[in-house]
């Protein structure tokens, strides 16, 4: 089990810093409300998204009980990998913990409130990037880390085969 503690603190700190911010903004803020941070490039603004990324979904009769089970089988997908990654390839149980903890911060808005709390706002001036929360940036920045982990186990897979 020690060799899953970089996972359980990722995913931990990542769900934790998740739900404050959520919890913040929903108790602080109004619907809509907007706080400039860099004007012209970064809002604090609180959303609600009732769809997937970018609004997808979002007015579907289906869309709660579909959104729940996809994260719940995301949930388990990464509890299975996690077990066939090597105890000591630590990027992988960091990006699989990113993962993991946007998943289940995401999904506990869903069964909390039916929708997801979203209040990162980057724009450049009037063109909006779709407003999202910590555990897509976890969700996003976890995918990257995977990414260049199978790069570069790819890259020293084809080094040994030509050596």
């Amino acid at each position: 089990m020690r060799h899953y503690r970089t996972f359980g603190l990722t995913a931990g700190i990542c769900l934790l810093l998740d739900q404050l911010s959520k919890i913040y903004i929903d108790t602080t803020f109004v619907l809509y409300q907007s706080l400039p941070v860099s004007e012209n490039f970064f809002h604090i603004t609180y959303l609600r998204n009732p769809g997937a990324a970018f609004g997808i979904l979002s007015d579907n009769a289906i869309r709660i009980p579909f959104f729940i089970g996809v994260s719940i089988l995301a949930v388990i997908g990464i509890l299975w990998y996690l077990r066939k990654v090597d105890s000591r390839d630590h990027w992988q149980h960091f990006a699989l913990g990113l993962i993991f903890s946007g998943a289940i911060g995401n999904l506990i808005d869903r069964i909390r409130l039916g929708e997801v709390i979203d209040f990162l706002d980057v724009h450049w001036y009037q063109y909006h990037w779709p407003a999202f929360n910590i555990a897509d940036s976890a969700i996003c920045g976890g995918v990257i880390v995977m990414f260049l982990c199978t790069w570069r186990d790819e890259r020293l897979k084809n080094r040994a085969n030509n050596a």
